[in-house]
């Protein structure tokens, strides 16, 4: 098979799982945000993403460690060394979380419910021992495998949500009473779901776990930890960027607020910011995509004009997903269902905007890979974690969840301007900033001009809105996309060929 070829079909499974995934999770919001007050829903999105730091803590960059050395070591002793080093750290993990669990309960302020925590727990620990095996089937390109997984993996969590949270109640309102579920279960239901959707992908890997012999080399695994250090680090700080404002704003507010007020503000922070996920599955796709594409294109001569070119047609179909939002934002709005959480629409166009300059951030990122000089990855990551940090600190007390939106924003404007002026030290491409920032103007114009369109009907609001889009598509395409307005390319198109 064509090695391009091959490639572009395992990145679209590898990319359509993790994408599945996301929009999997962005559509069980309403069914979160209809069932349960904002400050239950607040102890979800907190605890959810300590999950994802301390997953990227535990497997301390081994994943990619096992990538770049069991490609050049004996597999058998990459996988048996690594997978006896995350299983004692692992245990260990357990061990101390558990034996300090009241302490952990009270900081996390879910003392009175110290059964999420064990759930949580146990689900972290099994998805770290799966990681490798996960990598492994990456390695031997096993994409169709991967991806059943991953797809049974989020079938069962929303299955089981939907049970326990929807038909269970349901039943129970019926007269027709369920042996195992306790109507005051809450948002114990989500973490369950979570732990046998974890357990069952465990017990899918578990042939990759006994195909291989033990094995263990201090030596081994010490050249595999110097190398994935930095990568650690990058991770730790990406996720910090992503999820430290969720972590950060229960302990925060609470200082200026009553906890359960504090739970309340981060879950509707969280729901709110759920609402800008069509912009991050376009940054994801677009993410899986050109990474290969940049690196396999990378040494053709015309490579920086394309390249140039993309970045532009990207920065112009995320301003337009930015726009078609929040021109539409008066109908997505009732997708959080509950009016308590229509607070923090507010944040929305931040946080679009955010996820639009990471993904330019992605783009203008790969020159560190390409000449290998690594370490600039993680001075721009550790810069943004610094900032997400400091101004959450900082505006959090003062004006609330907008400060995180604030702070997300400008995290990622800021590593992308970054990432700009050392590219452009190290692999000078010329991108059109002229062109960018006056498409960035023209798409604030637009949305401030959509704004003044108000009916007392949101799909009147929304539709009157429409035309204004249509006018800001136009102009990007005319300007910088002749050839589709060209005889010979409609011709093409409708070509009976």
């Amino acid at each position: 098979m064509n090695p391009l070829k091959k490639l572009a079909g395992e990145t679209v499974i590898y990319g359509f799982t993790t994408i599945l995934g996301r929009f999997v999770n962005w559509l069980l919001v309403p069914l979160y945000a209809g069932i349960f007050a904002a400050s239950e829903y607040g102890i979800v999105i907190n605890l959810m993403s300590y999950t994802a730091l301390l997953v990227v803590l535990l497997t301390y960059g081994t994943e990619t460690g096992f990538f770049r050395f069991a490609t050049q070591e004996n597999r058998n002793n990459v996988f048996s060394t690594l997978m006896s080093s995350l299983s004692v750290t692992t245990l260990l993990f357990l061990f101390l979380t558990l034996f300090f669990l009241t302490d952990l309960s009270v900081f996390l302020d879910v003392q009175e419910h110290k059964e999420y925590l064990i759930l949580l727990i146990v689900t972290i620990a099994i998805d770290v021992i799966s990681s490798i095996p996960f990598a492994l089937l990456r390695l031997e390109s096993r994409p169709i495998r991967f991806g059943i997984i991953k797809l049974l993996n989020i079938g069962i969590n929303i299955g089981l949500n939907l049970f326990f949270l929807l038909c269970c109640p349901f039943l129970e309102k019926k007269g027709m009473h369920v042996p195992f579920f306790d109507p005051q279960g809450g948002i114990l239901y989500i973490f369950i779901s979570y732990l046998v959707a974890s357990v069952v992908t465990f017990l899918m890997l578990l042939p990759y776990f006994l195909k291989f012999h033990f094995y263990f080399s201090f030596k081994l695994l010490k050249e595999i930890l110097n190398y994935s250090f930095p990568i650690l680090i990058v991770s730790l700080a990406g996720k910090v960027n992503l999820q430290g404002d969720k972590i950060m704003m229960p302990k925060i507010l609470g200082q200026v607020m009553s906890q359960e007020e504090a739970l309340a503000m981060t879950g509707i922070y969280g729901a709110n910011y759920k609402l800008a996920l069509v912009m991050y599955i376009f940054t994801q796709g677009f993410r899986f995509a050109f990474e290969p594409f940049f690196f396999n294109y990378s040494k053709n001569e015309d490579s920086k004009k394309v390249y140039r070119q993309v970045f532009l047609y990207f920065t112009g179909f995320g301003l337009i997903i930015f726009l078609g939002v929040m021109y539409w934002i008066d109908i997505i709005k009732f997708f959080v269902r509950r009016p308590q959480y229509y607070a923090g629409i507010i944040i929305v166009p931040w946080v679009l905007l955010a996820n639009l300059f990471q993904g330019m951030y992605y783009s203008l990122s790969l020159w560190y890979k390409l000449t290998d000089k690594t370490i600039y990855g993680a001075y721009m990551a550790i810069a943004g974690s610094v900032i997400t940090v400091s101004m959450n600190f900082i505006l959090l007390p003062r004006i609330g969840f907008m400060g995180s939106a604030y702070a997300v924003f400008t995290c990622f404007l800021v590593m992308c301007v970054l990432s700009l002026i050392l590219g452009h030290r190290f692999y000078r491409i010329d991108y059109d900033i002229r062109k960018i920032i006056f498409y960035f103007l023209l798409a604030v114009v637009f949305y401030f001009a959509g704004r003044y369109i108000t009916f007392d009907n949101p799909w009147v609001t929304c539709l009157a809105r429409t035309p204004l889009l249509m006018v800001f598509v136009l102009i990007f395409l005319k300007r910088e996309m002749k050839f589709l307005f060209t005889g010979n390319f409609i011709r093409k198109v409708f070509s009976k060929r």
